[in-house]
């Protein structure tokens, strides 16, 4: 793995492509471009009779269109891949994890010109030996590098590794996890991974010190006692579970509440008052014949058995039917 910076800050782990795998797949297009050349040169000599004049003319035009314009047509259209690479499952890549672009597919396969078929892959070998994305030359010039687009499929974790030990549930609810990294997590899964293919030897000996290395970075430390595979085991299940939950309450923060909030109001019939309610606060409509709320008159005593003026319902504050905003 590399880290690629691309061109909004965002820092990418990409993996490089093995010199073994692009070798096979430079022996694959070198294979086709022979095959075409023959082919063409084939055809153009057999149907047209050529002076010695034309005859190398035609040889180097067609030396030309396959050696540089195959490899430069090929993986601009196909954002990065020839066949061979398409064989393998690997893809050139900008320096920014961008696609490839026709000028930097021009260089790759200008260089490719002397660096692989005239120099017969010697300089290609050593630059990309001594590079740290296995660039060749042509990659140094074009800004590009090699990935490997389709990796194994990784196993999983053993089932008995996978969940958090009925031992250690209690203290796996406090665990901390904030200064865990991702380097460090990404040991600890690889060990469980293979927990069950290592020697008791280095199985000891790879837990005692991931284990060390996990205990740095988390808080409270495990309890006295705990193997090193039963902690390793409690911190990345908590941890499994807890970015389950941040991504699940992501995702229903941007879902929004539902289509029916807020309740709308219900419409008027046609035979509905919309004035207001009648007193006591029933809702039934208000019978125009009957008489309206009493209203004192200026200065009339109002004490004890003095019938006090009739104070209308004061109508409740409609309910939210039940919502709750996401948490």
């Amino acid at each position: 793995m590399t880290e690629v910076v691309t061109g909004e800050a965002v820092v990418l782990d990409v993996p490089c492509a093995r010199f073994p795998s692009r070798m096979i797949a430079i022996i694959i297009d070198m294979t086709v471009q022979i095959i075409l050349i023959g082919i063409i040169l084939g055809v153009l000599i057999g149907t047209a009779h050529l002076n010695a004049a034309w005859l190398a003319a035609v040889v180097v035009a067609t030396l030309i269109l396959v050696l540089v314009g195959y490899p430069t047509a090929f993986e601009t259209l196909s954002r990065g891949r020839s066949l061979g690479k398409m064989a393998l499952g690997l893809r050139v890549v900008s320096d920014d994890g961008g696609p490839v672009r026709f000028r930097q597919s021009l260089w790759r396969a200008g260089a490719a010109l002397i660096e692989i078929w005239a120099l017969t892959g010697a300089p290609a070998l050593i630059c990309s030996l001594l590079s740290a994305k296995g660039k060749r030359i042509g990659d140094l010039f074009a800004g590009t590098f090699v990935i490997q687009e389709r990796l194994p499929r990784r196993p999983g974790l053993p089932a008995p590794l996978a969940v958090v030990p009925p031992p250690l549930a209690g203290w796996a609810q406090a665990l901390e996890l904030s200064g865990l990294n991702d380097q460090t997590a990404e040991q600890a899964s690889s060990y469980l991974r293979r927990f069950y293919e290592l020697t008791p030897t280095a199985r000891d000996e790879f837990g005692q010190r991931i284990a060390a290395a996990v205990a740095a970075q988390v808080s409270p430390p495990p309890p006295p006692g705990t193997p090193p595979a039963a902690f390793l085991s409690a911190v990345l299940a908590v941890r499994r579970q807890r970015e389950i939950a941040r991504l699940a309450a992501m995702h229903a923060s941007a879902a929004g509440p539902g289509p029916g909030w807020p309740p709308a109001p219900a419409p008027a019939g046609p035979g509905t008052p919309t004035g207001p309610a009648a007193p006591g606060g029933s809702g039934a409509p208000a019978d125009p014949g009957a008489p309206g709320p009493a209203v004192p008159t200026p200065g009339a005593p109002v004490g004890p058995g003095v019938p006090g003026p009739a104070v209308p319902a004061r109508p409740e504050p409609p309910a939210h039917g039940g919502f709750a905003p996401p948490v």
